[in-house]
């Protein structure tokens, strides 16, 4: 059966409890997760799960974007945009990214993934890999594209400078979550993490029309922690 694949906007209340029941038995039991233990803990039927999202693939699938999903856009329009809601708009992407990421689900869903990726068990590797950082990559795309219409960032290869600013945003985070780091940045501190690498990004491909006010030189990016 193929997977029936629904854009999160279109996902009933039901079916995004379902899903939050999915992405709990992940963090809860990891490998141990199965469709029935889905159904067990949501109520729900197999033939409900199969009608809604097609095979486990597909639950898979939805899950991964659901869980994306919650990496809120910039609200930037096409046209001429100010260096300082560039700035502020890249600032806001990467603070709700790196709350998604540095996040205990995040970090369950992707030891999953990587466990899964290669071994035969499942499809999750290629799909969190699908549906997670190079469905983020081509979300953020307009906004660069809207940067760089608006002469407020300049760049030879559009994919290395978003690989650039990935790289500078989530530094080491990731694999520190996924090796077992149990504590999780602060607000204050992610917010000032996601400031110094938009600012570093701009040291790199910003136009003098960039405004920098925190010092190019401070390249520590890791988040203080909370605790």
């Amino acid at each position: 059966m193929n997977a029936i694949v629904q854009p999160e906007s279109d996902l009933s209340q039901r079916q995004r409890e379902v899903l939050a029941v999915v992405l709990d038995l992940m963090v809860e039991e990891g490998d141990a997760f199965s469709m029935a233990k889905v159904c067990r803990r949501a109520s729900c039927s197999k033939e409900t799960l199969y009608n809604w999202f097609g095979d486990r693939d597909g639950l898979l699938t939805a899950t991964v974007q659901w869980q994306a999903a919650k990496v809120r856009m910039p609200g930037l329009r096409s046209g001429q945009v100010s260096p300082a809601d560039f700035r502020d708009s890249l600032i806001a992407f990467a603070v709700n990214w790196l709350t998604v990421i540095t996040g205990d689900v995040s970090a369950a869903l992707n030891r999953l993934a990587i466990s899964h990726a290669g071994s035969g068990k499942s499809r999750l590797g290629e799909i969190v890999l699908k549906n997670g950082p190079l469905a983020m990559t081509g979300r953020l795309r307009p906004i660069f594209e809207i940067g760089a219409a608006s002469g407020l960032v300049s760049f030879d290869s559009m994919d290395a400078a978003l690989k650039t600013f990935f790289g500078l945003v989530v530094g080491d985070w990731q694999i520190r979550k996924l090796l077992g780091e149990t504590t999780r940045p602060s607000p204050s501190g992610i917010e000032t993490t996601a400031e110094r690498a938009v600012t570093q990004f701009l040291v790199l491909y910003g136009t003098a029309q960039i405004p920098a006010p925190m010092e190019a030189g401070n390249t520590r990016t890791k988040p203080t922690h909370g605790k």
